[in-house]
């Protein structure tokens, strides 16, 4: 059970919560916050004070007045009609993720919505209730109106919701777990869908899996290293300490401690001629460690936007205040999710000439291909192919979206983030990177076993159990299709990764 208190969530719990179904509670401290600011909000509407979005219409039409008899109906519509995405279905895992930042950021007592509304979110949650979210409708500001509308429209009882094999209309899903509709009271429509709950809920999922596809991929260039006979010389602690990035430090100690004890490596210690190995091996801590030093400042934006307000305006009881601003703005979380795409694409370049250099004959001084026939056989020719095409489409999407703003909202809305874009683009970005980094694991391994009866160090040897208990050794050719999605499931887990 994890408790909600708008102040405390960390990525590792969106992660179980969304993937693993773990329950959710409502902490005391955000239970009070919640219901003191929406009485603050009961006695601005009592006081007849002017309220975006509440006593006012939105956007371009926040100069309209909305006469109290009308202000529940208000939310309503805003609901409905904003609910206008398209595109492919987010799936359930990214709509929990939603669900539950939307939840939290609602906690921190700065929405001026009811505590039923927040509860429901979590029995949402909690009975596996899950909004049909279309992809496609957001700029990510203000907020992520359109993904964030359909997860609203469910509250009210309207639209579909995800079911096995086909949507369930909401109503039925909600009173087949004994909850009831609600109607949207004052500012709730407006807290509900005004927040960047969307793009971020996707981003730390792609967050999430990049930090596993590196880790594993630190395993894969150690292995491709050992296997191409370089040496680790150049990951040794002095070397980093004269340029002492963080992320190369970190990415330099472990292919170090990764490649410790490897027969291969003193097979070939004395008499080698070459004086350095080519940049892909040794400038491993380098690149791999730049992504890291990217990931971990991704990482510390993701950490403080899933524990804040970004809706608007914004209730602060304890000043008297009701503060039209812009917390629903995601451009540092869209440039973020680009900065992620842009990083763990160069990633992937790199990992691609590994590959490349393992099945090229006149650079690996292994058989071409890593098949024991070639000419008669083709090996593992394409499964650098692979590795360029995923990596082609990778460069395409590392394109920054969030310096493309285009006003909306007849030019209220000026300035957009394109936030869910670039979360999009990074979802898919991770994705090819998953089997770039498996098409690595099963060269590596093919070419390691060339060198038998030497064995690589005790990781490397761990890491290719793991691989060879899914993947046997290619000795005649076969369809590699299922062979790389073996492999790019090890990667997602992290099982991979966590070899030590």
């Amino acid at each position: 059970m994890i408790e909600l208190t708008g102040h405390s969530l960390t990525l590792e719990a969106v992660e179980s919560v969304a993937r693993d179904g773990v329950e959710v509670s409502l902490g005391q401290p955000a239970r009070v916050a919640v219901t003191e600011s929406r009485a603050f909000v009961e006695r601005m509407l009592e006081s007849g004070e002017r309220i975006y979005g509440v006593t006012t219409g939105f956007g371009r039409l926040a100069d309209v007045v909305i006469a109290p008899e009308q202000q529940v109906e208000l939310q309503r519509n805003l609901v409905r009609s904003h609910s206008a995405g398209v595109g492919a279905t987010l799936s359930q895992i990214e709509v929990r993720a939603i669900l539950l930042l939307r939840a939290n950021g609602l906690c921190r007592g700065h929405s001026g919505c009811r505590l039923e509304l927040v509860e429901l979110l979590v029995q949402m949650l909690n009975h596996g209730i899950h909004p049909v979210v279309p992809e496609m409708g957001s700029v990510g500001a203000s907020g992520d109106l359109a993904p964030l509308a359909h997860i609203a429209l469910t509250i009210l009882g309207e639209g579909f919701v995800l079911g096995d094999g086909a949507p369930v209309p909401s109503a039925d899903a909600l009173a087949q777990a004994g909850l009831e509709p609600m109607d949207l009271r004052e500012k709730e429509g407006l807290a509900l869908i005004n927040g960047t709950q969307a793009h971020t809920g996707l981003g730390v999922l792609a967050l999430r899996a990049a930090e596993r596809a590196l880790e594993a991929m630190e395993v894969a260039g150690a292995m491709s290293l050992d296997a191409l006979k370089g040496t680790p010389e150049p990951f040794r602690a002095e070397v980093q300490a004269a340029r002492p990035h963080a992320g190369q430090i970190e990415s330099a100690k472990r292919l170090w401690s990764l490649l410790l004890g490897s027969e291969i490596r003193e097979s070939h210690r004395v008499g080698d001629g070459r004086v350095q190995d080519a940049y892909s091996l040794r400038c491993m801590p380098q690149v791999h460690g730049a992504c890291r030093s990217a990931l971990a400042y991704v990482r510390g934006v993701v950490e403080v936007e899933v524990n804040s307000t970004t809706d608007n305006p914004l209730i602060f009881p304890e000043v008297n205040a009701v503060v039209s601003a812009g917390n629903f703005h995601g451009q540092i979380v869209a440039q973020a999710m680009d900065f992620l795409t842009i990083a763990i694409t160069d990633l992937a370049a790199i990992c691609e000439r590994r590959i490349e250099r393992m099945l090229n004959p006149d650079l690996s001084g292994l058989p071409a291909f890593l098949t024991t026939s070639p000419g008669l056989r083709s090996g593992l020719m394409i499964a650098q192919v692979t590795a360029v095409d995923l990596l082609a489409e990778m460069r395409v999407l590392a394109h920054p979206v969030s310096t493309d703003s285009v006003p909306t909202s007849a030019n209220q809305e000026d300035h957009v983030s394109m936030g869910m874009a670039a979360a999009r683009k990074a979802r898919r970005a991770v994705w090819n990177l998953e089997f770039v980094v498996a098409l690595e694991f099963l060269v590596a391994a093919q070419a390691i076993e060339f060198h038998r009866p030497l064995k690589s160090g005790p990781a490397i040897e761990a890491a290719l159990a793991l691989i060879r208990d899914r993947v046997l050794r290619l000795e005649e050719d076969r369809s590699l299709t299922g062979d790389i999605e073996s492999i790019a499931e090890l990667v997602r887990s992290g099982v991979l990764g966590a070899v030590s």
